[in-house]
């Protein structure tokens, strides 16, 4: 919901820095892999117990997703590093649910398994339209320049990293949160697929 909103504040100096990471020769899918081993590093961080290290992998692994596309955008933008990029993503937003539910199973597996089921139908409504639309040729840049179609909804990458940052903060109410993001998760799911199949109904 505030991805769109949020764009205009962080792209001018994600694109500076970008533009003069790109002069170094660094490329973008180095950004995006180290970025992944970070929010990897996360969620072995959390799982241990280490939150507060694991927030901050957080936030650098963040970091590194924005800084890979504006790389990409001050050099040359390729299939493959928009594969990665929402591929790696995914599985980084599935690793740190899943850390929670291994660092406290009794408090925190089923709310986790709720909140992960939540994702998976909302990145599958996500994707499954932005399929759909590279086939019909329809494009949007509302979510800035993306290698795929960016379908709005009310769950997105800023709310689920405001939410990361809060279970890290409050890690006992950990139950609490991912029962409250499922919840909004499932609405957006439905809302996309609703509006997705308005859509695609229209010849």
């Amino acid at each position: 919901m505030f991805d769109a909103r949020i764009r205009p504040i962080i792209d001018p100096p994600l694109n500076q820095m970008g533009r003069t990471l790109a002069s170094t020769g660094l490329s973008p899918d180095t950004v995006t892999l180290v970025g992944f081993v970070l929010g990897m590093g996360a969620a072995v961080s959390i799982a241990f117990g280490e939150i507060l290290l694991g927030l901050v992998l957080i936030l650098l692994n963040r970091l590194a997703d924005g800084l890979d596309g504006a790389i990409a955008r001050a050099s040359l933008k390729t299939d493959r590093g928009g594969y990665l990029d929402i591929v790696l993503d995914f599985v980084f937003y599935g690793s740190i649910p899943f850390a929670f539910a291994v660092l406290n199973p009794e408090q925190n597996a089923l709310p986790a398994t709720a909140l992960l089921l939540s994702f998976y139908a909302n990145g599958s409504a996500f994707l499954a339209y932005a399929i759909m639309a590279e086939k019909r040729q329809v494009t949007t840049t509302s979510q800035g320049v993306k290698s795929l179609y960016y379908v709005a909804g009310i769950a997105e990458g800023t709310e689920t990293i405001a939410l990361f940052v809060v279970m890290c903060l409050w890690p006992a109410g950990f139950p609490v949160l991912a029962w409250g993001f499922a919840a909004i998760c499932l609405i957006s799911a439905a809302a996309r697929i609703v509006g997705a199949s308005l859509s695609l109904s229209r010849k």
